[in-house]
């Protein structure tokens, strides 16, 4: 919910769009240009949908210049610039993660009120330089339209191995003072596939920024 939940935000606030096909990202590729049956969901995901009755493999591109995790995995699935034929049976769609790619994870929600994300747990995918800004509102109203949202930016320096969390900026009524985010390094050397309790570096955050090594 936080990642989707995000990104919505950023269709509203910028003009985003949330699923894209790959020449929006990949322009420099030129591989890409062709291809209409992969596509983006937001800056983390690359979904490829099985779109032959009874296929349990189809042919994947990862565009260049990227690092692809299989998410859920969190095995190396490609270093870019190939194409793979993937394993896509009955019950799993294929997705991978680009590398540099920051991804929040709050509690299983069936909708957006219905808890709030005390935790969060940040997937964060070696590979590239990255960031993602977490955004948050009261979830029920059009508050956001006058001002009544908050925004935390994350940044991953890979040349250092750090996550810098942000100062929180903005606020609005029911705002969560204190919460924890659960950091949770996948690497080419540590793979970890999508687990709603991963472990990982506990950080207390109260709304001033912090840089953590990870």
């Amino acid at each position: 919910m936080p990642y989707l939940y995000s990104l919505a935000a950023k269709v509203h606030f910028d003009d985003y769009t949330m699923l894209r096909p790959l020449i929006m990202d990949f322009a420099a590729d030129k591989q890409v240009e062709s291809i209409g049956h992969q596509f983006m969901c937001g800056p983390a995901f690359m979904i490829n949908p099985v779109y032959v009755y009874g296929a349990r493999e189809r042919e994947v591109y990862f565009p260049a210049g990227n690092v692809w995790y299989d998410f859920m995995t969190g095995k190396v699935e490609s270093k870019g610039g190939e194409c793979k034929v993937v394993s896509a049976p009955y019950d799993k769609t294929p997705v991978y993660v680009r590398g540099g790619s920051i991804v929040p994870f709050g509690p299983a929600m069936e909708y957006s009120d219905e808890k709030q994300a005390e935790n969060i747990r940040l997937y964060v995918y070696e590979g590239a330089d990255g960031e993602f800004t977490l955004y948050e509102d009261e979830n029920d109203n059009y508050g956001y339209e006058a001002g009544r949202f908050a925004n935390i930016k994350f940044s991953y320096k890979e040349s250092s191995r750090t996550l810098t969390i942000g100062e929180r900026e903005g606020n609005f009524p029911g705002m969560l003072a204190k919460r924890t985010f659960t950091i949770v390094v996948v690497s080419a050397s540590k793979a970890q596939g999508y687990d709603p309790e991963a472990k990982g570096i506990e950080v207390s955050y109260d709304g001033s920024a912090q840089t953590i090594v990870l």
